[in-house]
């Protein structure tokens, strides 16, 4: 019986070397790897357009369809069945052609704030991945869908400081619910001028004519001339005749008030020098960047402010170098790509810096009403961040002395993109025609009436409070999204969460088209 036992604790005792080897074995190789991970060597730089990721080609498919449900005026080849020719006399009263455009959202109103960031979202999504976009065959759509705002655009700058930035009486079309094809309200028009000021939008409209300009560059040199034509007007106005349109026109900030306008000043001025390479607009962005750009202080990156936006962008110049660049106008950049940082940090789930404006199934949550846009948001900017990364040989991004790579970037963007496409506890997707399970009651006027119904103001009411849901599909619509508590009521009377926006749509394209595939991003759009 002693011999059993004293062999039984030679026996125990050579199992725990062992477990103490193996346990200090993986120790070392985990310590191995995380060293690699944060070592200083740099990803390679993608190649071309690599393999599809055909979730998101579908998804990306969709999602460039909802700006056909949304265009106005006389439509031209027509891929949405239950559409048509629609506001074709807009603009009249000034002897103005302002018929084509998008509609903001399940109304009829053109509000042209939210319309230009539109049109610059799109066009910086094409800037970067044209390329992917067309490995898909979505980038000629997603041109002649710029087209069609910027066309709009031109058409509401008839003179140097003169914009018209709204088409329609917002609270009129509120009390309708029609087919646009059937409108016969009085469509009344809003510009800013010298007089009423409107240095927000008009610098927003600078800003998407500046790098619709890059777009049509190639494809269209006399239609790009035109628009930076327009843009260097638009923001000597902006700058010049400073003052908030939420301030000269009071009754704008029922829908779209603004915030400030000097996130606006540093967004166009940006988009001007990667259009003109005039330094004097890059030197614009540096002098005024203390004043202005909240350096240091991550934001939102929205219809309202483009801040992050801007830090990115010009994060773009700094880690790819640009000629001619001063050492004080570098040192400006390098506060904006630092900010830029921050925002990124805060966006990483692990990072020290986190953000907590989360649901508890990570999703980036900030405002109930319209929740998906930041998110989105904040996903393309991070999509872009991490190609930048990769593009430059940036092996590595510091949060608070911890390390990430661009792929954390690209990880955090797929997560955000997933939830929306269904991985969620609604187990819902919210990106409209996606998936088998989608929101049917879309609050849309167009998409809740039958094709062949003719209605008045008031008469469309009854399908508007129809038990049934909608009978065309507002295909790729981005709805508004969850609450904090990850539910969703799809409901047409639920306008908080189950509304699309045309601006959503722009955000989710440039996010798509960034996930597509892989393919390394351009040092210069020039």
């Amino acid at each position: 019986m002693g011999e059993r036992s004293k062999s039984s604790k030679g026996w125990c005792g050579w199992f725990l070397v062992l477990v103490v080897a193996a346990v200090v074995a993986v120790a070392i190789v985990l310590f191995i790897r995380k060293k690699s991970d944060n070592s200083d060597k740099a990803a390679p730089v993608p190649g071309p357009p690599g393999a599809i990721d055909e979730k998101y080609s579908d998804a990306l498919k969709l999602a460039m369809q909802f700006f056909d449900v949304q265009k106005s005026g006389e439509l031209e080849d027509n891929k949405i069945s239950w559409r048509g020719n629609s506001a074709l006399q807009d603009g009249s009263e000034a002897k103005l052609d302002l018929s084509k455009g998008m509609y903001d959202a399940g109304d009829h109103i053109k509000f042209g704030f939210p319309m230009a960031f539109t049109a610059t979202v799109l066009s910086w999504a094409i800037l970067e991945y044209g390329d992917q976009m067309d490995a898909v065959d979505q980038l000629e759509p997603a041109k002649d869908s710029l087209k069609w705002i910027t066309d709009y655009l031109i058409n509401a700058h008839p003179s140097e400081n003169v914009l018209y930035i709204q088409v329609g009486d917002p609270k009129a079309d509120h009390k309708c619910w029609e087919r646009p094809e059937d409108m016969k309200e009085k469509r009344p028009l809003i510009q800013v001028n010298t007089s009423a000021p409107g240095t927000e939008v008009a610098a927003e409209t600078a800003a998407a004519m500046a790098s619709a300009s890059l777009v049509f560059k190639t494809s269209d040199s006399s239609y790009s001339d035109t628009l930076l034509k327009h843009a260097k007007q638009l923001f000597n106005f902006a700058d010049k005749y400073r003052g908030s349109y939420s301030v000269s026109i009071p009754e704008v900030q029922t829908f779209y008030n603004s915030t400030g306008y000097e996130d606006e000043l540093l967004w166009a001025a940006s988009w001007l020098y990667h259009a003109t390479g005039d330094h004097s607009y890059l030197k614009y962005t540096v002098q005024n960047g203390k004043a202005f750009a909240n350096w240091g202080s991550p934001t939102w990156f929205s219809w309202d402010n483009k801040l992050a936006g801007t830090q990115v962008l010009l994060s773009r110049v700094n880690l790819f170098g640009a000629k001619g660049v001063s050492n004080s106008d570098n040192s400006g950049l390098q506060m904006y790509r630092k900010t830029a940082e921050a925002v990124m940090c805060g966006l990483l789930p692990k990072s020290p810096t986190a953000t907590t404006s989360r649901t508890d199934s990570g999703l980036i949550w900030v405002s109930e009403w319209n929740a998906l846009q930041h998110p989105v948001a904040s996903a393309f900017l991070a999509v872009l961040y991490s190609d930048y990364m990769l593009s430059s040989r940036t092996a590595k991004l510091s949060c608070d002395g911890d390390s990430y790579k661009p792929s954390d970037l690209r990880n955090f963007a797929i997560s955000q993109v997933n939830y929306v496409l269904g991985e969620n506890p609604m187990k819902t997707s919210y990106l409209v025609g996606y998936g088998d399970k989608y929101p049917k009651y879309v609050h849309h006027r167009g998409a809740s009436i039958p094709a062949d119904a003719t209605t008045n103001c008031t008469n469309g009411f009854k399908w508007f409070n129809s038990k049934n849901p909608n009978p065309n599909v507002a295909v790729g619509a981005l709805v508004g999204g969850p609450f904090l508590n990850e539910s969703f009521v799809d409901s047409r009377n639920n306008p908080m969460q189950a509304e699309p926006t045309t601006y959503n749509g722009a955000v989710i394209v440039g996010l798509l088209s960034g996930l597509v595939t892989t393919s390394s991003v351009v040092q210069s759009f020039t």
